[in-house]
């Protein structure tokens, strides 16, 4: 389980123009890294939406958003488009990311069990150590929260 001060585990994964982005790409940024269950969905899509309304924010304080999900990169590019997405979504179709960073869980759902990614949000610093995170996230204020605690740790 990660924890704060860890340094974040690298990765690459490929985003909607099928381009391969890596973490370390970052490197002297602060980096919200959220995982999210899934494109077009309710809650994803507000998260997503909020997180491209507060982008100019999170900008100007040295920052970047990235969103892993599932998802193929065709269904970024749609969900993208369709709701004039201006945050970096990346593709982990085979989940390894989303496990390493402990957002794929056991779920419970009509009385079901499986394994889903859980909403969860960690904040990296420019050095590559994680700064915050936020285990379980519930969407609404969630980005608010987001921006408020990297205006603290940027200071």
């Amino acid at each position: 389980m990660l924890k704060i001060g860890d340094i974040a585990p690298d990765f690459c994964l490929k985003n909607a123009k099928e381009q391969e982005i890596c973490l370390k790409d970052f490197r002297g940024k602060w980096i919200i890294l959220y995982f999210y269950p899934k494109d077009n969905t309710s809650g994803c899509t507000k998260e997503a939406i909020d997180f491209s309304e507060a982008l100019d924010r999170i900008h100007k304080l040295g920052g970047e958003v990235i969103g892993v999900s599932k998802d193929s990169t065709k269904s970024h590019k749609n969900f993208i488009k369709k709701h004039n997405l201006k945050i970096i979504l990346l593709s982990d179709p085979e989940h390894k990311v989303i496990e390493k960073y402990g957002a794929w869980q056991l779920k419970k759902r009509y009385g079901r069990e499986y394994y889903g990614t859980e909403r969860k949000t960690f904040l990296i610093d420019p050095e590559g150590k994680i700064a915050y995170i936020w285990p379980k996230v519930k969407v609404k204020g969630h980005v608010d929260e987001v921006v408020k605690k990297l205006q603290e740790l940027s200071a």
